[in-house]
C-alpha cells in the first residue's frame, strides 16, 4: 500500500511538473485561441477507416512490447525505473497500474507528443518537428545509462525510445488528429509491460 500511494502521489508532482511549460506557453500564446487541452492533444481521437488509428495503436504496442523484452534482457541487472517493482509479483499491480499510466506515460506525452511536437512542427513542419521530439525522448530515456551501461547499450536505448517516439509523434498527428490519446495509449501499455516483466522477475 505504502507503494502504491507513493506512487499516485510522484504521479501527480510529475504530471505538474511536465505541464508547467506547456501551460505557460498556452497561457502567453494560446489562451485566448483554444482551451489547454484541446491545445496539448487531450482529446478523443478521430478514427476513420482511413486512418485506422486503432489498428495503428495494437501495432506498435505489440512491436514496442517484443522490442522491450530484448531492451530488458540488454539492461539486466542494471537499476532501472521499474526497479522498484522486482520480485513483489501481484503485490505490486495497483502501483505499476499507476507508474505506468499516470507517472510516467501521461506527463511524457504533454511535454513530447503533446507540447514539443506540435511547437516544432508549427516552427518547422512535422517531418523535422517529429524528428526533433524523438531525439529528446530518445535522449531523455538513454542518457542516463552512458555511466551505468556503456556508450553502445546506452545508444541502442537512445535509438529504440527516440524510435518509439517517432512512431508515437506520427499516430497522433497523422493518424488520430493530433490527439495524445494513442501514444498515451502506447506508452502506457509498453511500461505495463516492463514493469510486470520486473514484478515477476521474466527477464
Amino acid at each position: 500500500m505504502n507503494l502504491f500511494i507513493q506512487t499516485f502521489i510522484n504521479s501527480i508532482v510529475e504530471i505538474l511538473l511536465f505541464s508547467l511549460i506547456p501551460l505557460i506557453w498556452w497561457l502567453i500564446t494560446a489562451r485566448k485561441e483554444t482551451g489547454f487541452f484541446k491545445w496539448i492533444g487531450l482529446k478523443r481521437p478521430k478514427d476513420t477507416k482511413e486512418n485506422k488509428t486503432f489498428i495503428w495503436i495494437l501495432a506498435i504496442i505489440i512491436c514496442f512490447c517484443v522490442l522491450s523484452a530484448f531492451m530488458l534482457i540488454l539492461v539486466k541487472g542494471t537499476q532501472t525505473a521499474t526497479s522498484q517493482f522486482e520480485g513483489l509479483r501481484f503485490s505490486a499491480l495497483p502501483a505499476i497500474l499507476v507508474y505506468a499510466i499516470l507517472n510516467t506515460a501521461l506527463p511524457e506525452e504533454i511535454l513530447f507528443r503533446g507540447f514539443l511536437l506540435k511547437r516544432f512542427s508549427s516552427k518547422f513542419g512535422f517531418t523535422a518537428g517529429n524528428i526533433i521530439q524523438s531525439m529528446l525522448f530518445g535522449l531523455m530515456h538513454g542518457i542516463m545509462f552512458f555511466s551505468v551501461s556503456g556508450m553502445i547499450k546506452a545508444i541502442l536505448i537512445i535509438l529504440f525510445t527516440g524510435s518509439i517516439g517517432w512512431f508515437m509523434g506520427f499516430v497522433n498527428e497523422k493518424k488520430a488528429d493530433g490527439s495524445i490519446i494513442p501514444s498515451w495509449m502506447i506508452h502506457s501499455a509498453a511500461n505495463i509491460f516492463s514493469a510486470i516483466c520486473s514484478a515477476f522477475l521474466l527477464f
